[in-house]
């Protein structure tokens, strides 16, 4: 998407605000003993309760086998993006991680945004592990300024994680959105300065670094939506919808 005018930037920014809160009351309810079900349905209740709609309910990606049934992604330790909550239930354990990846629509234009959680104390790697990933967002939205290239993006990200000794989960990246979940340009996690489309003003994007504590490599589940690494490994997954300003990215979902 690309913001036309006054109209569509505000409810952009709204938007972006009521999904940011919601994440925070989330990241607030994960704790031990905490069902993977019961995060989706506050998920789920929250958003109604602001008048918006869960945009992943029902959504159904190229190439997918079925609709995704649930409003929320939860994705535990190995499991990379797109875990279901509520086909197998799952309830968190002291030292998990967890990966909330939610998106809503308002007045029409959707948002999207990830975090991943501890479950109570983690380990120093798992520690490690989200630092840097939620650093190479950071990294990657600095990057992002009228002028760049996607791959200015993919490249700073790449440089955060592998420079702490992880790696990127390359079949994975950010995206274009706004008037759907999913649009072009695809923002890989990895890449070359100066390659690829041109970013320009008014641009809405979702950046989403991926990093594996272990090798790269990720098999899909059978249940068509949940990415897991092939070795076991933990993964981390942080994300942040952003519109390109003059100055450079003003981030939507803080």
């Amino acid at each position: 998407m690309t913001i036309k005018n006054d109209t569509e930037r505000a409810h952009l920014i709204e938007g972006g605000k009521r999904l940011a809160a919601i994440l925070r009351e989330l990241s607030a309810a994960v704790a031990p003993g905490v069902t993977s079900e019961e995060l989706d349905d506050l998920a789920e209740r929250l958003i109604r309760d602001g008048g918006d709609e869960p945009c992943f309910l029902g959504y159904t990606p190229d190439g997918g086998m079925r609709p995704y049934p649930a409003s929320l992604c939860v994705s535990i330790n190995d499991e990379v993006v797109h875990g279901i909550p509520n086909d197998a239930v799952k309830t968190l354990k002291e030292g998990d991680i967890v990966g909330l990846d939610l998106g809503l629509s308002h007045e029409g234009i959707i948002v999207d945004s990830a975090i991943t959680v501890p479950v109570g104390k983690i380990d120093d790697v798992s520690n490690r592990l989200l630092r840097a990933t939620e650093e190479a967002l950071a990294a990657g939205i600095k990057a992002a300024t009228p002028g760049n290239h996607v791959e200015d993006i993919s490249y700073a990200i790449q440089q955060v994680i592998e420079r702490a000794g992880f790696t990127v989960v390359k079949e994975l990246g950010g995206h274009g959105v706004g008037e759907h979940v999913h649009e072009e340009p695809f923002v890989p996690n990895f890449g070359h300065p100066g390659r690829g489309e041109l970013l320009e003003e008014g641009m809405v994007l979702a950046l989403e670094p991926i990093a594996s504590a272990g090798k790269a490599a990720v098999r899909l589940a059978p249940d068509g939506y949940t990415f897991r690494t092939k070795d076991g490994s933990r993964s981390a997954h942080f994300e942040h919808t952003i519109l390109l300003e003059k100055t450079g990215a003003r981030i939507i979902t803080a």
